[in-house]
Formats: structure tokens, C-alpha cells, sequence
């Protein structure tokens, strides 16, 4: 139970640096809007192995890396994922992305 009780703080604090940053409206609606456009096509159904919106368990690993890491792995790509999600987004843009994805594990 401890231990249980322990991951549920810890994801909660790996969370918080991310939510703060999106804590403006419009970080967000522009991290949807880019979700909306393109990294729906996986996170939702989650094809090749993408993590889905709002599936904690599969964000829970990934989270816990922190944001340096997904972000990494947006900018660069990982297995199927292209660089950027196959997008011309911009950093910004793409963290926003990131950031709405992370927002919707509750």
C-alpha cells in the first residue's frame, strides 16, 4: 500500500512541472491543436506502440523520465514516431503538444 501510495505522489510531482507550465489556457489549446492535427493518428489508437491520450498506466513510465526525455523523443522520434511527429512544428509548439498529452493523464 506504501509503495502504491508512494508512485501515485511521485507521479503527481513529476506531473506538476509540466501542468504549471501549461497552466495558461493557450499553451494548452495550442498543444491540442497540434495534437488534433497529427499525433491523434496514434495516441489515440495507439498504433505502433504509441502511448494513448489519457491511458495513464501506458504515461506513467514515460512521465516519470521527465519532460527532457518526451521531449526528446517528440523532437527526435522513436521507433515508428518520425522526428516531430512528422510535423514542421516548432519547439514551442511541440512542447505544447507534449504538455496537453501529459495534461489528459488523470
Amino acid at each position: 500500500m506504501f509503495i502504491k501510495s508512494l508512485s501515485t505522489v511521485a507521479l503527481g510531482l513529476a506531473l506538476l512541472p509540466a501542468l504549471s507550465m501549461a497552466s495558461d489556457g493557450g499553451t494548452l489549446k495550442q498543444g491540442e491543436k497540434l495534437y488534433k492535427s497529427a499525433c491523434i493518428a496514434c495516441h489515440s489508437t495507439g498504433a505502433a506502440n504509441a502511448p494513448k491520450l489519457g491511458n495513464k498506466k501506458a504515461w506513467e513510465p514515460i512521465i516519470a523520465r521527465g519532460m527532457d526525455e518526451m521531449m526528446s523523443v517528440a523532437t527526435h522520434g522513436k521507433g515508428a514516431m518520425p522526428a516531430r511527429g512528422g510535423t514542421k512544428a516548432d519547439d514551442a509548439t511541440l512542447r505544447a503538444a507534449v504538455e496537453y498529452m501529459v495534461s489528459r493523464v488523470r
